[in-house]
């Protein structure tokens, strides 16, 4: 996320598209504006512990990456906390 050639435009629409993507593949059933707070908020928490073993996510691709990941990650933290 603190890639110089990623905006904060460019990041909301990154974010929204990974969000949409997870939403999709976890089966979840969020609007357009949660999908976006997921992939952004995703990508920050997986770039920090993927950061934690080394490995860095960059450009675009990374970010999408990054926020799928994340965006998954918060959604089953979610599912397991209101089971």
């Amino acid at each position: 996320m603190d890639d110089a050639s990623i905006g904060w435009i460019a990041a909301i629409i990154i974010g929204g598209l990974a969000g949409w993507i997870a939403s999709n593949f976890m089966k979840s059933n969020t609007g357009i504006f949660m999908n976006i707070l997921l992939g952004i908020v995703g990508a920050a928490v997986a770039s920090a512990l993927f950061g934690l073993i080394g490995v860095s996510f960059g450009g675009w691709l990374g970010y999408l990456i990054a926020g799928f990941i994340g965006a998954c990650l918060l959604i089953w933290g979610a599912r397991a906390i209101r089971a």
